[in-house]
């Protein structure tokens, strides 16, 4: 539920509220103790060397486990980098923050043994670029750990979901409620060898998960 995506003036990601406002709300929102229990659920078993595509504001780095060998962290948000940078000071191994997008990730080739999505593929604008370029970095048989919220099973749900869905994304820069999470990583070349589905605590159109590993196929 990152900052991204096109946009101008006031409310677009490059105008006043995409840098300043929209940046403290996703910080405030991602940090919430649902939210958070969530993340302690999967993010220590990220091992080796890992990618966070999404890093935002630094909100998994101090969940991070000691098989963790380096990070590099990619946002295309500025004021969400700076305050990720806040949070390197207590972080045990070598953390690299970049500043660009997951449709280009600038690493080689099979160099990463894992990497992390957490509610970050909803904001996306192309998320089967970035979905194979998590594949190109990933080593073979390396892992991908995600958590994201999408399409809800729900009938009734997912109607609002589609009804609300442009609405919010001009709020919430690019973010889409909608997005079958599931299809998109299996269809992005990626083996589901975990998954759990379901709603988190909240308002149903926003708050259906997919949480789960995905092996490089």
């Amino acid at each position: 539920m990152l900052a991204r995506g096109p946009g101008a003036g006031i409310i677009g990601p490059m105008g006043f509220y995409g840098r300043h406002v929209l940046p403290r709300l996703i910080d405030l929102a991602m940090r919430s103790r649902d939210v958070m229990a969530e993340r302690e659920k999967l993010v220590p078993r990220a091992a080796g060397t890992v990618l966070e595509v999404g890093v935002g504001s630094g909100l998994n780095l101090a969940l991070y486990g000691p098989a963790v060998e380096r990070l590099y962290g990619l946002d295309p948000s500025p004021e969400l980098e700076r305050m990720a940078r806040r949070r390197l000071r207590q972080i045990r191994f070598p953390v690299r923050l970049i500043a660009g997008s997951a449709e280009s990730v600038p690493l080689p080739d099979g160099s990463m043994d894992t990497v992390v999505s957490t509610w970050t593929l909803c904001s996306i604008p192309d998320p089967p670029r970035a979905l194979a370029e998590i594949r190109r970095v990933l080593r073979p048989g390396g892992r991908f750990i995600f958590i994201e919220h999408g399409r809800s099973p729900d009938a009734g749900v997912l109607a609002w979901q589609d009804r609300l869905d442009p609405m919010w994304q001009r709020v919430a820069g690019g973010c889409h409620l909608n997005r079958a999470m599931d299809s998109l990583i299996a269809s992005g070349g990626f083996r589901i060898t975990e998954i759990d589905r379901g709603y988190n605590r909240g308002p149903r159109p926003f708050t259906f998960l997919y949480r789960g590993l995905g092996v490089r196929s």
